[in-house]
Formats: C-alpha cells, sequence, structure tokens
C-alpha cells in the first residue's frame, strides 16, 4: 500500500465517525493511534476543555504517555498547553532544549526516554476545544507537510466532537466534550478492576473493552460499566 493510500484510509475512517451517537473516546483513541503511525512518533495523547473550562486526559497511546500529559497539567507547563492557550502548533520542541521554557516538563519527559514534543490544536475556526501531543523517544523534526497532516487529522476530530451531522443546538458541543469526559472516567475505572482482578496491564485493559465493544458493537462506556459491576471479566474479553 502506498503512502497516499494509506493516507486516504484514514481518512476515510475517521470520517466514518461522523455519525450520529459515535463513541467519542474510541473515536480520539483512533486519532491517536492513526497519528503516531503517520508522524514517526512512539506516543500520542489528547487533553479536552470541560464545561467548566479545566482541561483533562482523555485519550493516550501508553500509559506513560497519558501520566506524563497529567503531569503538563498539573504542573501548568508544556507544549500541549502552550499550544491550546495559543490556538497554534507548538512542534520541533527539543527536550533537552526546553528546560528553560518548561523546567519540570522537560525533565519528566526525558526520565520517561523522551527526547522531542509536538503539540497540535484541535480547533475550528476560533473554537479551540483541546491538543494533541506526540512523544518521540528520537529528535523527531516534523516538515512543513508533516505540520499539515497533523492538523488535518486534529481538525477532523476537532469536527467529530462538536458536530452530529449538523449542530443542532449550542448545548451540543458541551454535551459532546463532557460524554467523552465521563467516558474517560469510567474506561480508568475499568482498568483498575481489570488489573487488580486479573493481573491485566492497563494498557492492554484498554485495547481488550475496545476491541469488544467494537466486535459487540457497544459503546465503551456501556462495556466499561460492565466491567466495573463485574457483569464482564476479562474471560469475556478474550472469546473470538
Amino acid at each position: 500500500m502506498t503512502t497516499e493510500q494509506r493516507l486516504s484510509q484514514v481518512f476515510v475512517e475517521l470520517a466514518d465517525t461522523l455519525v450520529d451517537e459515535f463513541d467519542a473516546l474510541d473515536f480520539l483513541a483512533t486519532l491517536t493511534e492513526r497519528s503516531v503511525e503517520l508522524l514517526n512518533a512512539d506516543a500520542a495523547g489528547v487533553i479536552l476543555n470541560d464545561l467548566r473550562g479545566n482541561l483533562h486526559v482523555v485519550a493516550s497511546t501508553s500509559d506513560a504517555a497519558q501520566l506524563l500529559e497529567l503531569f503538563e497539567l498539573q504542573n501548568d507547563e508544556g507544549p500541549c498547553l502552550d499550544c491550546f492557550k495559543g490556538g497554534r502548533p507548538v512542534v520541533n520542541v527539543g527536550i533537552d532544549e526546553a528546560r528553560e521554557r518548561w523546567p519540570r516538563f522537560s525533565v519528566a519527559a526525558a526520565e520517561v526516554g523522551y527526547r522531542s514534543a509536538h503539540a497540535l490544536p484541535l480547533r475550528l475556526r476560533d473554537s479551540v476545544v483541546g491538543a494533541m501531543n506526540l512523544f518521540c523517544r528520537d529528535d523527531v523534526r516534523l516538515s512543513d507537510a508533516d505540520i499539515a497532516l497533523g492538523q488535518a487529522l486534529a481538525d477532523i476530530a476537532t469536527i467529530g466532537l462538536l458536530q452530529e451531522r449538523a449542530v443542532r443546538q449550542s448545548g451540543l458541543i458541551a454535551e459532546q466534550l463532557q460524554t467523552a469526559l465521563t467516558s474517560r472516567i469510567m474506561v480508568e475505572q475499568a482498568k483498575g478492576v481489570l488489573l487488580a482482578s486479573a493481573g491485566v496491564p492497563v494498557d492492554q485493559g484498554f485495547q481488550l473493552m475496545r476491541d469488544y465493544s467494537r466486535r459487540h458493537n457497544r459503546s465503551l462506556k456501556i462495556v466499561a460499566q460492565s466491567v466495573i459491576d463485574r457483569v464482564l471479566t476479562v474471560d469475556d474479553f478474550r472469546r473470538p
């Protein structure tokens, strides 16, 4: 498969989620996975703004990326925060070079093995609803074409969050964002249940729930609640 064919496939995959009652959490997980694949990154994560103006981590490709994004929010510094506040990409950030700009974030990123980072806003015109972080273990520099591609992926994600075919009411935007945040909290609880009850690593636990939700056409939120309520166990996830 050529690069152009793969790009077309990814854009169709993301656009295909723009349907009534799409699963926002699964959608953002797909965004981070495809961004890692296409932009030569090792991990990615997304933060979103909630109804009260607070930022939350709602998707990540690894536990290390999730913890690093949480660290950004807790310490109020890092490329993703600057990207969200300014509404513009913050790219080609060398971790060693950024120690003066983000002293605590730089140390935390280096400790988990990242040497460069990038952040792209989730925006639609003047509305910025979040940002996507990309973390790299090598000193990866994005070209102008890479940045344009990453921003296009982020823009599709924003449209997916803000639109349900046609925006029926102004409250829909806040509703979509709140649904994603609520789902994320439940998934984190369910991952903890799988870890405690069956020793399933947190990253694997999310993938098991996600695969099950797709096979059975059930939302991640419902699957996570079933795990929390002990209705579903790891044995259910591993059956064909």
